[in-house]
């Protein structure tokens, strides 16, 4: 039996290692006259882009909104359970956190920052039927935090979405978009409102 299961694992390691190498080939694969981030063409270059160079100490701020629609029964659910229903919430808001700070071993050649803060905001919202989710992320450094936004915001609403299933599985989740991003090389950006 020891055998057997040594065997799985070393299988498992196998396709786990063979699938991380893929990520980062497809992430690394470049063209030559696309601009620099783009990943086309056939040329193989894995690489962590270079943040050595820029002001280390610059304040960088990221905003990043989810929603979960279709969420009448859910909403229903959480406001006849009262205080259990902050509590939800609360495992959901510090999955998102938790997941901010594990941004750069979920998504290949992330780079891994020192966070200063984040904050993420769970609204269920009864007049458009949605539970509305807002994640903040800081950080003083060189590059921004986007990526650990748009991770907390995602993984706050999957959070939501495993404690309701039981409630709803039509709950859907929508719209995980970046809202602003203040600060870095590429300064401040803010979506538009149309």
């Amino acid at each position: 039996a020891m055998d057997l299961l040594s065997a799985r694992l070393a299988t498992d390691r196998g396709i786990i290692q063979r699938e991380l190498e893929r990520l980062v080939l497809f992430k690394g694969v470049r063209d030559k006259k696309a601009e620099p981030g783009m990943v086309t063409g056939d040329d193989v270059e894995a690489a962590l882009g270079d943040q050595t160079q820029g002001d280390f100490d610059r304040l960088i701020d990221s905003v990043a909104l989810g929603r979960l629609d279709e969420a009448d029964r859910a909403l229903a659910r959480l406001e006849a359970a009262g205080t259990a229903a902050a509590g939800a919430l609360a495992v959901a808001r510090i999955a998102g956190i938790m997941a901010a700070k594990k941004t750069s071993e979920l998504i290949p050649l992330c780079h891994p920052l020192p966070i200063t803060k984040v904050s993420v905001d769970l609204e269920p919202d009864r007049t458009t039927h949605q539970i509305l989710v807002t994640a903040s992320v800081k950080t003083r450094g060189q590059t921004g935090v986007e990526m650990e936004a748009l991770t907390a915001a995602s993984t706050a609403a999957l959070t939501v979405y495993d404690m309701m299933k039981a409630v709803d599985k039509g709950l859907t989740i929508t719209s995980i978009q970046l809202e602003e991003k203040q600060g870095g090389k590429s300064g401040h950006w803010r979506r538009s409102t149309l």
